[in-house]
């Protein structure tokens, strides 16, 4: 495995758009009734907010490139005191995606250690996550690399 993980520039924006699309259509296709589909204007729409976040202190934005090609990114930021969560500051992960076609090479957990290591030096005290339910590839993954389960999300459809 030949990837180097380095901060996003905005030359990385259409790909990472592209990734992003990718990631909104996965939870859709995991749960249709929770998660938005992607549509044709995801990628612009992922790449544009993601662009926004670039010169903000607190965020991360990392790529995976791989021969010259962006394969993978990860979206952090560093969060102070959150009631709501009940948790004192983190780094929070909020997008981490390896292109399929690139996937079971190293290249995610290459991306998470890289975004974990960056977040604490950043002085994130610890870093959390959420994942879908029915992503068992990307939660043995994120075990692998020490994390626990803490929360789980439930949702209910109005009218049911």
């Amino acid at each position: 495995m030949s990837v180097t993980i380095r901060p996003a520039a905005e030359t990385d924006l259409p790909a990472i758009g592209r990734l992003g699309a990718m990631l909104v259509q996965l939870h859709h296709d995991f749960d249709a009734e929770r998660f938005i589909p992607a549509t044709d204007d995801t990628p612009r729409g992922y790449a544009s907010w993601l662009g926004s976040q670039l010169a903000q202190p607190a965020v991360l934005l990392l790529v995976a490139e791989q021969h010259g090609q962006v394969v993978g990114y990860s979206y952090s930021a560093l969060e102070g005191f959150d009631y709501q969560s009940l948790r004192g500051p983190a780094g929070a992960i909020h997008d981490i995606l390896v292109d399929p076609l690139c996937r079971g090479s190293g290249i995610g957990s290459a991306l998470l250690r890289a975004t974990i290591a960056a977040l604490a030096a950043k002085g994130a005290p610890r870093v959390v996550l959420s994942t879908a339910a029915r992503n068992e590839s990307a939660q043995r993954l994120f075990a692998r690399e020490g994390f626990r389960q803490t929360m789980i999300e439930m949702t209910r459809e109005s009218g049911h």
